[in-house]
Formats: C-alpha cells, sequence, structure tokens
C-alpha cells in the first residue's frame, strides 16, 4: 500500500512544471560539462617553452601546414635617385 502511494506521489511530482523545468536544466548543464571539458575539445598547443621557432615557416611546419615560397618582387618603379623623402600627405597646389 506505502509503495501505491510513494509511486503516485512521484508521478504527480513530475507532473509539476517546476520538476520538469528543473530536470531540463539539469540534463541541459550536464551536456554543456561533457561537450566543453570533454578529452576532445582539449587545444593540442605546445607550452611557450616548448614551441620555440626561429621562423614562421619552421612554426608553420611544426604545425604541419605547407609552405611554399614566395615569388621575388617584380620592380614595377625603380629606386629614386637622392634622398629619401617622406610623401606629401595633403599636396597643395597653386
Amino acid at each position: 500500500m506505502a509503495t501505491g502511494r510513494f509511486a503516485n506521489s512521484v508521478s504527480i511530482a513530475l507532473r509539476h512544471p517546476g520538476v520538469i523545468a528543473m530536470i531540463v536544466a539539469a540534463v541541459t548543464i550536464a551536456a554543456m560539462l561533457i561537450v566543453d571539458h570533454g578529452p576532445w575539445s582539449r587545444a593540442k598547443t605546445q607550452p611557450a617553452h616548448v614551441a620555440m621557432y626561429a621562423t614562421t615557416g619552421e612554426a608553420a611546419h611544426a604545425a604541419g601546414a605547407k609552405v611554399l615560397p614566395t615569388e621575388p618582387k617584380s620592380p614595377i618603379e625603380p629606386e629614386r635617385l637622392g634622398p629619401k623623402t617622406s610623401p606629401t600627405v595633403n599636396p597643395v597646389t597653386p
């Protein structure tokens, strides 16, 4: 007899909107913790004292990138003779 009353009270309690909201919140928090802190979400990085590279190319190779050499820059305009001057920002024409 006592078991029937307990089962009846549990089924009534589970139909209450507050209890349903608490269950949904608990399941949501558990899912977020599993997704955010699972072993698959760890960053595959190295600490700074391990990952010290002299050039950007070495760092790219270490990350698994394909490094291609850049083509030399073609001179569109020849270098100007004389002293170097700063470019004029707002040239005034009379």
